[in-house]
């Protein structure tokens, strides 16, 4: 390996060795997921639930999901 990639790589590691030994040390605080993640994603559900209950039930879209009777033969062309 080349010095200068593998100073480099030294470098990179120290400074991830040091980041994550001053990190465990900390008391650890909640962050914004933590504290309101399971809230956000009831929310969530509970608002996609409601929109795609109204779209099924009161919107008045014809699904026409059978293509019986759509679909009809041309006449083959040589």
């Amino acid at each position: 390996m080349f010095p200068v990639a593998r100073a480099a790589l030294n470098l990179t590691a120290r400074g991830i060795q040091h980041t994550a030994v001053r990190q465990a040390h900390r008391k650890y605080e909640p962050n914004f997921h933590d504290k309101y993640g399971n809230l956000v994603l009831l929310g969530g559900a509970i608002v996609f639930t409601a929109v795609w209950g109204y779209v099924f039930t009161q919107a008045g879209i014809e699904w026409g999901l059978s293509p019986v009777g759509r679909i009809t033969p041309k006449e083959w062309r040589e």
